[in-house]
């Protein structure tokens, strides 16, 4: 159980991680690999919906997908596209990646090698993780325009999906502090945080939501 304070503070930082941004076509959309198929299942939506030509999907495994996904995460997600009847021609692979600066990098090699004319990009990926893919994709691919998008619900149906809340705040607390030490470092732009969000997060790490920070001296992205 947690307290009604850290779920009022555990809300907030997923309603920040969220871009909010109207969905239009774009040139492609990159489908970020994790553990959760409904990344892929959200790119097959937009593809359908005629909003991008393309799908690619890019990811190598993690610990958290391994198990689930012993193929790789973009294997995977291509063949639930595939599944779900997206032709072959409109997915690529990037089987490579095994962190969200790489997923970005090593997505482009994969376009421009396929001769594909990018100039805007639906990104996909979990909820808490549309501001940092943003912001991570802005830095890395300057002069492209990044629509984020993600599964569609809210932070108690992500929770119910998960059946895990202390991970999923977890999660949540670590991806913000991404967002605070990243773009020091060179890896994302600076976004401001809102003082009610600051202070949400400064309340879960003291309430020992810490388990996905940062600790080491080498962060990836």
């Amino acid at each position: 159980m947690i307290s009604e304070q850290v779920e009022t503070d555990a809300r907030l930082l997923w309603d920040y991680h969220q871009m909010g941004h109207t969905l239009r076509p774009c040139s492609v959309a990159i489908g970020l690999g994790s553990h959760d198929l409904g990344v892929a299942d959200t790119a097959v939506d937009l593809y359908k919906r005629g909003l991008v030509p393309l799908l690619l999907f890019t990811g190598a495994t993690s610990p958290t997908s391994k198990a689930r996904m012993p193929r790789g995460e973009a294997v995977h997600y291509r063949e639930r596209a595939l599944d779900l009847d997206v032709p072959s021609s409109a997915v690529l692979v990037e089987p490579n990646a095994r962190n969200t600066g790489e997923n970005i990098r090593f997505s482009r090699q994969v376009l421009e090698a396929a001769h594909v004319e990018v100039s805007s990009v639906l990104l996909v990926s979990k909820p808490y993780e549309e501001r940092r893919a943003y912001a991570t994709a802005c830095r890395l691919w300057p002069g492209v325009e990044f629509v984020s998008a993600s599964t569609p619900m809210t932070f108690e149906e992500y929770v119910e999906s998960i059946q895990d809340v202390r991970l999923v705040i977890d999660m949540l607390v670590g991806a913000l502090q991404r967002l605070l030490i990243y773009p020091g470092q060179g890896f994302m732009i600076s976004q401001t945080v809102p003082s009610d969000v600051l202070n949400a997060y400064e309340r879960l790490c003291r309430e020992g939501f810490t388990s996905r920070l940062i600790v080491s001296e080498s962060p990836t992205p």
